[in-house]
C-alpha cells in the first residue's frame, strides 16, 4: 500500500509521439542553451524541480561528498591497531578469517607504516599519514564500524552512492536535489566535480535513474572550460526566436500527452542551462580568491594531482555558498588506475601520493566553511566504496592490502554531527565489525535526517510501486549526532 505521507512525484506514463521526439532530439543539438524565462518557466519548475518540503528541522542545508574512489585503509587512517604491528608476518589462522574480504589461513597480518596520535582536544586517533587532517580532528566524527556487501569496487561504489550493488537506481545527491529542491535556480541542485574519468561502477554512480533528470549530476571539470557549450554560439534575441518555436512544439506536445512531467524536466533542464551560461564561469573562476585562501587549499602545489583537487574543493566551498545543496569531489587518477586508492602493492608509496593530493584541501575545506558560517549548515563526507585489508600475501618493502567490506571507516563533519568523536569499533586487528555495526543505509538515512528529510517518506513511485533511497533499510544514527 502506497505511504499517505510519502512525498511521491509521479511521471505518469507519456504518450509517444515519434515526430515531437525528433524535434526535441534536434532542439536539444541546435538550440543550444535557450532561455525559457517567462516562458513555460512556472510549469517546468513545478514539474522537476521544488521548494524544500521539511519533515523536522534541519540541521543542515547542504552536502559535500569527498569520494576517495578505491578504498582508503583504516587501519592505516582513522582506526589504531597495535595488534597489527606487534603479529606482523603471522599467519592469520581460521579463526581471523572475515567474511568479506579476500582472506585465507595463510595470509599474513601487516602492521601500519604509519604511527597514530591522539589529535586535539578530542583526542581522535589520526594516523601520521593525515597531518593536515589531524589537525581537523575536533571536527570530525569518524565512523569505524561500516559494513559493506560484497569486496569489488564497481558493487560497492554502486552501493555507497544508491544504496544497491546492482546501480539502476539514483544515487544520493539526486534524491536530495529531488527532495529539496534549488536554492539557487542558476545553478543544477547536483554537481559533480570529476576529473575527466569515470569511475568504476560507471556513471550510474552520479545519475537520476528514473527521478526527473535535472536531478542528476552536472558535471565541471579541473581544467579548462568547465562545461561543454557554456558559452552561447547565439545572441539574446536568436535565442528567443527558437524559443518561441520551442514554446509552440511544446504546446502541441502538451495536448498530446497523458503526463507532461517527464517533458517539463527537459525543459527545465533548459532553463537552468541558460541560466548557467551566466553562473558557472563565474563560480569556478578560483582565481577571484584571495592567495591566501588558495594557499590553503593547496592550490599553489608543485604536484599537479594535488592542484586539480585543490581547484575543486575550493570550487566545492564557492558552490555550496552559491546555493548547491550536493557537490561532489572525486579524486585525480595519477597511475591510470580509477581507483585511486586501490594499492594491492606500494601501500606506503601510493597512499602517502593520494594523502599528499587530497587531504590538505579536505582539511581545508572543513576549516574555510567554519570560518564563513558554512559547516554548521554543511555536512562534509569523506568516504571511500570499502576499506583494506590487515593482512598480506607476504610482508615485503613493496606490499599492499587487499579489498576489505568487512569494517571500515569513512568520517563526516558539521551539519549537526558530534565533534572529535568515534563510533563503533572493530575487533583488535581491524579485521571485522566487533560493535555497533553500520552500513551504507544507516548513512544515507542519517544525512537526509540532518537534512530535514525522513528517509521512509521521501519516495518516488517507479514501476508500480514507491521508491526510496534505503529501499526498506536504514536507521538513523543517532549516536552520532549532537
Amino acid at each position: 500500500m502506497r505511504n499517505p505521507t510519502s512525498r511521491c512525484r509521479c511521471p505518469g506514463h507519456l504518450a509517444t509521439d515519434p515526430t515531437r521526439r525528433g524535434f526535441l532530439q534536434q532542439a536539444s543539438a541546435g538550440f543550444g542553451w535557450m532561455a525559457l524565462s517567462g516562458l513555460l518557466a512556472d510549469r517546468a519548475f513545478a514539474g522537476a524541480s521544488r521548494a524544500a518540503t521539511y519533515d523536522h528541522a534541519p540541521r543542515a542545508k547542504n552536502v559535500v561528498f569527498c569520494f576517495m574512489d578505491g578504498g582508503p585503509s583504516h587501519v592505516d587512517t582513522f582506526d589504531p591497531k597495535p595488534m597489527l604491528k606487534k603479529h606482523e608476518g603471522e599467519k592469520m589462522g581460521d579463526r581471523a578469517n572475515a567474511r568479506k574480504s579476500q582472506a585465507a589461513p595463510n595470509r599474513v597480518w601487516l602492521g601500519s607504516p604509519w604511527n597514530f596520535s591522539q589529535r586535539g582536544q578530542s583526542g581522535l586517533w589520526v594516523s601520521d599519514l593525515f597531518p593536515r587532517i589531524a589537525e581537523v580532528a575536533d571536527e570530525l566524527c569518524v565512523v569505524r564500524s561500516m559494513l559493506g556487501e560484497l569486496p569489488l569496487h564497481g558493487q560497492q561504489a554502486l552501493l555507497l552512492h544508491t544504496g544497491r550493488i546492482l546501480g539502476q537506481a539514483p544515487s544520493l545527491g539526486a534524491w536530495v536535489s529531488y527532495g529539496l529542491g534549488s536554492e539557487n535556480q542558476d545553478l543544477p541542485g547536483y554537481m559533480l566535480l570529476n576529473n575527466d574519468w569515470v569511475p568504476n561502477g560507471g556513471l550510474e554512480n552520479f545519475g537520476s535513474s528514473y527521478l526527473p533528470a535535472s536531478h542528476q549530476a552536472t558535471t565541471l571539470r579541473p581544467t579548462g572550460v568547465p562545461v561543454d557549450n557554456i558559452v552561447p554560439s547565439d545572441p539574446l534575441a536568436r535565442q528567443r526566436q527558437k524559443l518561441a518555436l520551442l514554446e509552440l512544439q511544446d504546446r502541441e506536445f502538451a495536448r498530446e500527452a497523458a503526463n507532461s512531467l517527464p517533458i517539463e524536466g527537459a525543459i527545465a533542464n533548459y532553463e537552468t542551462a541558460f541560466r548557467m551560461q551566466r553562473t558557472v564561469p563565474e563560480v569556478a573562476d578560483i582565481g577571484k580568491e584571495p592567495k591566501h585562501i588558495q594557499k590553503l587549499y593547496g592550490v599553489d602545489s608543485n604536484d599537479e594531482h594535488q592542484r586539480l583537487y585543490a581547484t575543486q574543493a575550493l570550487r566545492a566551498r564557492r558552490l555550496i555558498e552559491a546555493g548547491v545543496r550536493f557537490v561532489e569531489i572525486t579524486c585525480p587518477s595519477f597511475d591510470g588506475n580509477n581507483s585511486p586508492w586501490d594499492q594491492h602493492g606500494q601501500l606506503k608509496k601510493l597512499h602517502e601520493k593520494n594523502a599528499r593530493v587530497t587531504e590538505q584541501s579536505v582539511a581545508a575545506l572543513v576549516v574555510d566553511l567554519k570560518q564563513r558560517g558554512l559547516l554548521e549548515d554543511t555536512i562534509v563526507v569523506w568516504a571511500g566504496e570499502m576499506g583494506r585489508t590487515p593482512h598480506t600475501p607476504k610482508v615485503t618493502a613493496t606490499c599492499g592490502r587487499d579489498h576489505h567490506v568487512d569494517g571500515y571507516s569513512i568520517f563526516l563533519a558539521g551539519g549537526g554531527f558530534k565533534r572529535g568523536f568515534a563510533y563503533g569499533e572493530t575487533d583488535e586487528f581491524g579485521n571485522s565489525v566487533a560493535a555497533d555495526k553500520v552500513d551504507i543505509h544507516d548513512i544515507h538515512a542519517t544525512i537526509l535526517h540532518q537534512l530535514g528529510v525522513d528517509h521512509e517518506k521521501l519516495t518516488f513511485r517507479y514501476g508500480g510501486r514507491d521508491h526510496r533511497l534505503t529501499d526498506v533499510h536504514g536507521t538513523v544514527i543517532e549516536s552520532i549526532l549532537a
